[in-house]
C-alpha cells in the first residue's frame, strides 16, 4: 500500500515545534483529494518562549493555518513508506510555505519532520510577540494513517 497521501486518505500528525524564540507543540491533518495533491489545517501553540519583557498572552502563542500540499515522493520514485511534500499555508499570522516529509514503519504509525517560513508577513516590520509565529520554524513528530 502506498503510504503517500491519495484521493480520500487522512493523515494526523502531531510533534514538537522549535524555532528562535519558543518551543510548542503543533498538529496538522491533511486529506487527500487526488494522488499527488492535499489539503488541510494546522495548529500551534508555544510552551515555551523566550521574552524581554512580559508575558505574552494565549492569543501570542497560538497559530491556525489552511495548508496545500504536493505530495511527490511517488513522483520522485521514492519508497511508497516515504513521502515528500512541498506546499503553502495561510494562516491568522502570515502567508507562508513549507516542506515536509514523513516515513510510515506500518501502515499506520510513521514519522515526520517539518520546516516553514513566512512569504508574506501580515505586518511587515513584527515587534515584541508578534515575531513568535513570524519566523522560520522546525516540526518534528509522529504521523498516523487515518
Amino acid at each position: 500500500m502506498h503510504k503517500h497521501t491519495k484521493v480520500k486518505e487522512k493523515k494526523f500528525q502531531v510533534g514538537a515545534t522549535l524555532q528562535e524564540f519558543g518551543t510548542g507543540i503543533g498538529a496538522t491533518v491533511d486529506f487527500g483529494v487526488g494522488e499527488n495533491i492535499s489539503y488541510g489545517f494546522s495548529a500551534s501553540y508555544l510552551l515555551n518562549t523566550t521574552t524581554v519583557v512580559g508575558t505574552p498572552k494565549f492569543d501570542d502563542k497560538f497559530d491556525a493555518k489552511a495548508r496545500f500540499n504536493a505530495n511527490i515522493g511517488n513522483v520522485l520514485n521514492l519508497s511508497d513508506k516515504f513521502d515528500l511534500y512541498p506546499g503553502l499555508d495561510l494562516g491568522l499570522r502570515n502567508f507562508g510555505a513549507h516542506l515536509g516529509a514523513r516515513y510510515f514503519f506500518t501502515d499506520g504509525f510513521g514519522i515526520y519532520t517539518e520546516a516553514g517560513i513566512p512569504l508574506a508577513k501580515y505586518n511587515t516590520d513584527p515587534i515584541g510577540y508578534e515575531i513568535f509565529n513570524n519566523q522560520f520554524v522546525f516540526q518534528i513528530g509522529a504521523s498516523f494513517n487515518l
